[in-house]
């Protein structure tokens, strides 16, 4: 008898090596990590400080 995975591959076999999706995924996940760890643009960290500062503003003005 023959037992197979959940997705129909032999159990202990490698599914990066037959499975299409399964490498499909292997290479987002890297994609995905290598973009999670570029820095942030100093011209965008400016702007979020500039919104955040705007919005104090408009918060202490509806306040007083």
């Amino acid at each position: 008898m023959r037992y197979t995975s959940g997705a129909g591959r032999p159990v202990g076999a490698n599914p990066k090596a037959e499975d299409p999706n399964a490498q499909i995924a292997t290479k987002l996940k890297a994609l995905y990590q290598s973009v999670q760890e570029e820095a942030i643009p100093t011209r965008f960290l400016e702007l979020l400080e500039r919104l955040d500062a705007a919005e104090q503003t408009t918060v202490r003005r509806g306040k007083e």
